[in-house]
């Protein structure tokens, strides 16, 4: 397991505990990225997530200059940017002006939004063929010591009036959304000074063109996220926190899709997980008890509460259907003492061939965060 070191970073969705306010939230993931660039933590990103009480993570590139301004080395960036309700020129002109003030610090990570982007009624061309025919789900499976695990039904998120209330607030009324591969094509030709527009006009993006910005994809499975960073030698993030049940498609098919570029010459993924770690595996399962109860929030499209404690997770009284919402979630979350995690991760990124490692930990308290990240970066580097 042990090679070539491997770059850890940090994934925070700036968690809401139960019984704070998003204001300590959004200190004490300040607090953590001054703790993680003392810790030796490559980059530190934010989530992009709305309507979500217990998700503070509104709003990336306020983040990034928050945090941007009381450190010196990490590299700061979204994990990411949702494309659905922003236009290529906006997110320019934004990661533009942070790079101004902190040039060569920034990534810029582009996701895709949850929910089909709102279309005019007669626009005949974006109308479904017909019902998609149903496949049968792939069975749970371990490869190399890691679960992925059979995919859940997502329904009730898809489809949730949740879904529907942030594109109306998100989006103006009657918008349309571009393809998300001609998003990102119109990102590129505006950061290198080639875009035009239809009757041939160049944009001139100041700030923005010529940004020192670092691009980066992030991709859940092997779809159109992973064709696009391929196709255009980005920098993929496949999400395994997410989406443990697609990883390897979602690697697979960026590396299938990739033609060297002037970003890389060769495919670069980093792999997120989820983990908690603590002095023992006892006190890890003990921090991470309220993470199936968070994630049941979202999975259920009724978006997530405010992380529970301990506590407040056993007293829920789970169903059979909500814990088949999250299973693949909690299993696949790393939890466990410094040498255990370790060795998981180790496993992930020999699986998936990772070339770095993004983590995400939720806790109720933020000292135990904190704890999670020293450990893990203590251990990592004994075994990097």
């Amino acid at each position: 397991m042990k090679g070539s070191p491997i770059p850890l970073s940090v994934l925070d969705l700036i968690p809401v505990a139960s019984g704070s306010t998003p204001a300590e939230a959004v200190r004490n993931s300040i607090d953590l990225a001054q703790q993680a660039e003392r810790l030796g933590y490559h980059r530190y990103w934010f989530a992009e997530h709305h309507l979500n009480p217990g998700v503070a993570a509104t709003a990336p590139a306020v983040m990034i200059g928050l945090v941007a301004g009381v450190t010196t080395r990490i590299r700061v960036g979204s994990g990411g940017v949702q494309m659905g309700h922003r236009t290529p020129l906006s997110v320019v002109e934004e990661f533009g002006l942070l790079d101004a003030v902190f040039p060569g610090r920034l990534d810029l990570g582009l996701g895709r939004t949850l929910g089909t982007p709102r279309r005019r009624p007669d626009d005949s061309s974006t109308k479904p063929a017909g019902p998609r025919p149903r496949r049968p789900k792939p069975p749970a499976r371990v490869v190399g010591g890691v679960l992925i695990p059979s995919p859940p039904s997502l329904g009730k998120m898809r489809h949730s009036s949740l879904v529907s209330l942030g594109r109306e607030l998100l989006q103006q009324p009657d918008a349309i959304t571009p393809g998300y591969t001609d998003q990102i094509g119109d990102i590129i030709a505006l950061l290198r000074g080639e875009y035009r527009g239809e009757a041939g006009l160049p944009a001139r993006v100041h700030p923005g063109q010529g940004a020192a910005v670092q691009l980066w994809i992030l991709g859940s499975s092997g779809g159109e996220s992973a064709d696009v960073a391929g196709q255009n030698a980005l920098r993929f993030a496949a999400n395994y926190h997410v989406s443990p049940a697609t990883i390897l498609e979602a690697v697979e098919g960026y590396r299938a899709a990739f033609v060297p570029g002037p970003e890389l010459s060769r495919p670069y993924v980093c792999v997120s997980v989820d983990a908690v770690v603590a002095e023992t595996d006892e006190c890890a399962r003990e921090l991470a008890e309220g993470y199936g109860l968070w994630v049941l929030g979202i999975r259920s499209g009724e978006g997530a509460e405010p992380y529970p404690s301990p506590g407040e997770a056993r007293a829920h009284r789970w169903t059979e259907e909500e814990r088949a919402l999250v299973v693949d979630r909690v299993e696949t979350q790393v939890v466990g003492s410094p040498a255990a995690v370790v060795e998981q991760i180790g496993r992930i990124v020999d699986v998936t061939g990772a070339d770095e490692v993004v983590v995400t930990t939720m806790t109720h308290g933020h000292a135990d965060r904190v704890r999670s990240y020293a450990l893990l970066a203590e251990h990592w580097d004994r075994w990097s």
